[in-house]
């Protein structure tokens, strides 16, 4: 905290996020998919809550305020890399790891600002047990329904809702590894790679381990990516608080994504 301070030009406060927010061009009413880091931004008074009240006033009722929420670990530990866990630890992992509670479960190297909103008052968090959105405003309920655990960033998630209503995406102080709308171009583009997957789940008031089917990412891609989309397409760069900041339209950078990993799997 000591460093983030003496770090800092300018406090951050909920009339200057939303001040700066609004000259990068948010919109009242239009869908907004927000990656966030909090210490990006600079000493910010009211932390993560000021961050949040901030979004909220800008975006408004009218509009629906999204952010990732996923818990990577509620996961099968044979795909753990970092770290890896015994192979002997596998199957207690699996019978004993607590089950998937879109009110309990927390997120998982989501950051504090998407940590503290999915527990927000008016928000809805999906019901995917490791890749979650939680969103908060007008068609908050609308986008959270019914989110598959199989191919769970495909068509029948959040991200392809958002697609559908032309919502944008909004990175404070964050940059496109972490960007999750391009993983809905890698369902789109043909000829990707399968694995199993696992999570713990409630299915009739009973906890199970479930399996399912879901695409192999390749988030290595989306740095070398991004750039490549900032030549073709209008990526509004600004600065909110200290933050490096970039504002974008969700549906082209999906159907970029998509173009790209059409083509890499052509060869």
């Amino acid at each position: 905290m000591k460093q983030l301070i003496e770090t800092t030009d300018k406090m951050n406060t909920v009339e200057s996020l939303s001040d700066s927010l609004k000259q990068m061009g948010v919109q009242v009413g239009k869908p907004l998919l927000v990656h966030s880091s909090l210490s990006a931004l600079g000493w910010t008074n009211g932390g993560s809550v000021a961050v949040i009240q901030a979004l909220i006033e800008v975006v408004t009722e009218e509009g629906t305020l999204v952010m990732p929420t996923q818990s990577g670990d509620l996961s099968d530990p044979k795909n753990w890399q970092s770290p890896a866990v015994p192979k002997e630890w596998w199957e207690e992992i699996r019978s004993t790891m607590p089950t998937y509670d879109p009110d309990k479960t927390p997120t998982c190297g989501m950051g504090q600002i998407a940590e503290l909103f999915r527990t927000w008052p008016g928000v809805i968090r999906s019901g995917h047990p490791s890749l979650s959105f939680a969103a908060w405003g007008k068609s908050n309920a609308e986008i959270m329904a019914d989110h598959p655990i199989a191919f769970g960033l495909g068509e029948a998630s959040p991200l392809a809702k958002l697609y559908d209503a032309d919502a944008y995406v909004l990175f404070l102080g964050t940059q496109y590894d972490t960007n999750t709308c391009f993983h809905l171009g890698e369902y789109r583009a043909p000829s990707y790679d399968l694995q199993w997957q696992g999570a713990p789940v409630t299915c009739n008031g009973q906890s199970q381990w479930m399996t399912y089917r879901d695409i192999i990412f390749a988030e290595e891609e989306f740095s070398k990516m991004g750039n490549a989309f900032e030549q073709k397409y209008e990526v509004v760069k600004g600065q909110v608080g200290q933050a490096e900041t970039r504002l974008f339209s969700l549906r082209q950078a999906v159907d970029f994504s998509t173009q790209w990993f059409t083509e890499k799997r052509k060869g």
